[in-house]
């Protein structure tokens, strides 16, 4: 595991790095378009690899596309490794 994959950040974090509201992220959440990590408490755990996808959700989302859209393109993302970045 890289050190991109280890979720470790909480969502204070994530929102400073990305300029996301925690609502925002939590939104994405809620309409499956990131899956964070949870603690025994029910903390969310970000990695840098969430912190990429978000970034790329939010691109996404200012240029009007809709989440169903977002999330089948994610999914091509993931099998094709050209399709990073």
């Amino acid at each position: 595991m890289s050190f991109m994959d280890k979720q470790v950040m909480n969502i204070g974090t994530v929102s400073e790095l990305t300029g996301l509201s925690g609502r925002q992220i939590r939104y994405y959440e809620i309409r499956k378009l990131i899956s964070p990590k949870r603690t025994i408490g029910g903390t969310r755990k970000y990695s840098f690899l969430d912190i990429e996808k978000l970034v790329w959700i939010s691109r996404q989302m200012e240029v009007g596309w809709m989440t169903a859209e977002i999330r089948h393109s994610a999914g091509k993302r993931r099998t094709d490794p050209a399709a990073h970045g």
